[in-house]
């Protein structure tokens, strides 16, 4: 398990100290463009080669994520991926247990962000698991009794989680994966996406409730050799298409976009409300949380059921 030490945002390019772009002592580092920001997630190390800058904003906590490597609860009939998959056996009983999470989805596997502060909250909430805290390399079994007792809601009545807006742009967006060896072949090209390609402005005159034509986003992930890209169809064709690998399908994604205003990170149950339904209709989600909304991406071909599935929460109290 990787530790975390920030979740950072700022308005533009971020950049390491040195001459390269990230560093190579940096193993969990993701950065995902939308209209408001930039959303920087990364561990310590490269945390402390940001250079300061008035246009940096940090969230304060420190923040660790759990990556479920095998979930024996899930239905063995299930094909969903992504955070479908663990909808009812993490993202729910952490929602319950009042633990704000924060997601970071990417093409290999999905990783659950939690606070430090409330890893005795999950270890014994999650106690069907096994969670391994890594340590000087080697992976080490975190048990109850080691930490505090987990398992109280922090004298906090249970508050149903608001159903924040939802918008569902067009984009079409894929879901990849490159070599890291070719990663400097396309490095001008995605410097060039990320930091000087034109982007789909949001009207300000658009209500949080109908949907966008298109959206600016761009998500490039780099965590323990593995790289993960999100993006739509329009930047996938400035890439060499030999270099980028997709499923066998290749198949498209549509884009679920939870929020009216900032989120912020101190709510519980967000990704909840989002997940659990699409478990219960075993559609397949990839979920990115940023500094400002969260995003959900589902198959192009499941994206009626989910707009009606999500009016319907919306607009029936008993729904969900």
């Amino acid at each position: 398990m990787t530790w975390l030490r920030r979740v950072s945002s700022r308005s533009g390019c971020a950049r390491t100290g040195g001459s390269g772009f990230l560093s190579s002592r940096c193993k969990f580092f993701s950065m995902t463009e939308t209209p408001e920001n930039y959303t920087v997630v990364l561990d310590e190390e490269g945390f402390k080669e940001l250079e300061a800058s008035s246009q940096l904003q940090a969230e304060g906590s420190v923040w660790l994520p759990l990556n479920v490597l095998s979930d024996a609860n899930a239905s063995l009939g299930s094909q969903a991926v992504g955070v479908t998959k663990i909808a009812e056996s993490v993202i729910a009983p952490l929602a319950r247990q009042h633990v704000s999470v924060f997601m970071v989805s990417t093409y290999q596997t999905d990783f659950i962000l939690v606070r430090e502060k409330d890893l005795p909250v999950v270890v014994g909430t999650l106690e069907e698991f096994n969670i391994f805290r890594e340590v000087g390399g080697e992976s080490l079994l975190v048990r109850g009794h080691d930490i505090a007792n987990g398992l109280h809601n922090n004298g906090k009545e249970a508050v149903p989680a608001t159903l924040h807006p939802v918008l569902i742009p067009h984009n079409r967006f894929c879901v990849m994966s490159l070599d890291p060896d070719t990663l400097p072949s396309i490095a001008t090209t995605l410097i060039d996406v990320l930091f000087y390609s034109g982007s789909p402005k949001q009207d300000e005159a658009t209500s949080p409730s109908t949907d966008l034509d298109q959206i600016k986003f761009f998500s490039f992930s780099l965590i323990d050799g593995y790289v993960s890209l999100v993006m739509d169809t329009d930047a996938q064709r400035r890439f060499p298409a030999d270099l980028l690998f997709t499923s066998s399908s290749g198949e498209l994604w549509r884009m679920v976009r939870i929020g009216g205003q900032p989120l912020g990170f101190d709510e519980c149950g967000i990704v909840a409300q989002i997940s659990q339904p699409l478990a219960d209709c075993d559609i397949s989600a990839y979920y990115i949380s940023t500094f400002s909304f969260d995003h959900a991406l589902v198959p192009e071909e499941d994206i009626a059921r989910v707009s009606d599935m999500l009016h319907k929460q919306r607009t029936d109290p008993t729904t969900g």
